[in-house]
């Protein structure tokens, strides 16, 4: 079976994880630095094996954590518009995905705090993740830091959140986790930065001017999201209508000739 994923989903996906970098270092930049990039045992006694290592595995089973993620969203959104037979279920979820990227720049751009009310209600599930993810940490080699990466793909965060959103409109399961995967793609530079180069890029995502321009991004993105889902959406009425007028006419044709 092949699996069909919108490029524009794709798309909106990648860049929401990219120019959200600022959410992204609030919310992930202490592990990212810290617990993303600790050295393992061999690595404590002067061995040269590269810390580098550390901050992979800890962003691999962070996005794996968000393609299942995906995965498990997609399928249940799916069969929860299947069962209540709302049309256009996936507009409605894309045009919900826009709403809070568009929040999330006025976030960045105002300071205004859009979706602490959302990211407080997955506070109370992470506050039961976050024992068994500090405990895993500990694990020796690398299990620790790729077990690390998967519970924190479980972070309370209006930017998953929102993308999550895209994903459950994909409509089925594969092209869910490829929403959330490309948009974990977009998290890395920023993600790697913080556990390679953590000084330098805190310096630069912190800065004022910074976040107003990723939050100006975002609501460009956002209103973009929009735009194209309106051009599809008549794209698509045009089409039925001709359909309509085409089969109209046919049977118009029929009657003639036959009478």
């Amino acid at each position: 079976m092949i699996y069909m994923v919108e490029t524009s989903a794709l798309f909106t996906a990648f860049f929401v994880g990219l120019l959200g970098s600022g959410h992204c270092f609030g919310m992930c930049g202490g592990i990212a630095a810290g617990l993303g990039s600790i050295p393992g045992p061999r690595e404590q006694q002067g061995y040269t094996k590269p810390l580098i290592s550390s901050a992979f595995l800890f962003n691999f089973g962070r996005l794996l954590s968000y393609a299942c993620l995906g995965l498990i969203s997609a399928w249940l959104f799916a069969k929860l518009g299947h069962a209540l037979n709302v049309p256009k279920w996936s507009m409605i979820l894309r045009f919900a995905t826009a709403l809070m990227i568009f929040l999330i720049g006025l976030q960045f751009l105002f300071n205004w705090q859009t979706l602490a009310g959302i990211e407080r209600l997955g506070a109370k599930v992470w506050k039961f993740v976050l024992p068994i993810a500090v405990k895993a940490s500990s694990l020796p080699g690398g299990s620790g830091r790729l077990l690390l990466g998967l519970f924190w793909g479980l972070l309370p965060c209006g930017l998953v959140y929102s993308v999550l959103l895209t994903a459950s409109a994909a409509g089925s399961a594969i092209p869910g986790a490829s929403v959330m995967l490309a948009f974990g793609v977009g998290t890395l530079p920023s993600m790697l930065g913080m556990s390679l180069a953590a000084p330098t890029l805190a310096a630069l995502l912190n800065d004022k001017w910074t976040k107003k321009l990723m939050g100006a991004a975002l609501i460009l993105l956002a209103v973009l999201s929009v735009s194209l889902m309106l051009v599809k959406m008549q794209g698509n009425g045009m089409h039925q209508h001709h359909a309509a007028t085409s089969g109209a006419n046919a049977q118009t044709l029929l009657t003639v000739v036959t009478n």
